[in-house]
């Protein structure tokens, strides 16, 4: 059975292109940390990416809200990562995941000195389509970037390499 912790911004990125269901296409239980919950469906920020379609996902199960039990780890780590992270990581030891779903560098780097492999947005999307749930990863990675989601050129044409399509 695979089991996954996912962060916010692979939320938000899947949210973007209409993707986010996909995570439960790939993997079996897709666990969110509470502190990745509320910074998505409370977080005040002027377009609400992912916040109905992430309601609706945990209110019908498809998505498993997770509380960390490890709090005195979360708030040790508190400050060098968010609180979104850390859930992400320790909530995945604590579920016995071997996979977190997390963008950002440092985070991917922690979640490694914790035995777990990290994807990211772009990594999700590539295995939808190495999985036949998606046509074309290129559309996707375009209309990410057109939103303002950050993917620097090499991992653009990186992507689009693994996916095994032209730029």
């Amino acid at each position: 059975m695979s089991r996954v912790t996912v962060n916010s911004t692979p939320i938000i990125g899947l949210s973007i292109v209409g993707q986010l269901t996909l995570l439960s296409e790939l993997f079996d239980e897709v666990y969110v940390p509470e502190a990745v919950y509320q910074e998505i469906v409370h977080h005040h920020a002027p377009r609400h990416y992912g916040k109905e379609e992430l309601k609706r996902l945990v209110s019908e199960g498809v998505f498993r809200l997770y509380h960390v039990k490890n709090r005195s780890l979360v708030e040790s780590l508190y400050g060098k990562f968010h609180a979104g992270e850390l859930e992400v990581i320790i909530g995945a030891k604590e579920l016995g995941a071997q996979v977190v779903v997390i963008d950002e560098h440092a985070a991917r780097s922690l979640s490694k000195q914790f035995l777990l492999r990290p994807i990211g947005t772009i990594g999700v999307l590539i295995l939808g389509k190495k999985n036949r749930k998606i046509a074309e990863v290129k559309p996707l990675l375009d209309t990410l970037l057109e939103n303002g989601f950050y993917l620097s050129q090499r991992l653009y044409r990186e992507a689009l390499s693994l996916a095994e399509e032209t730029p």
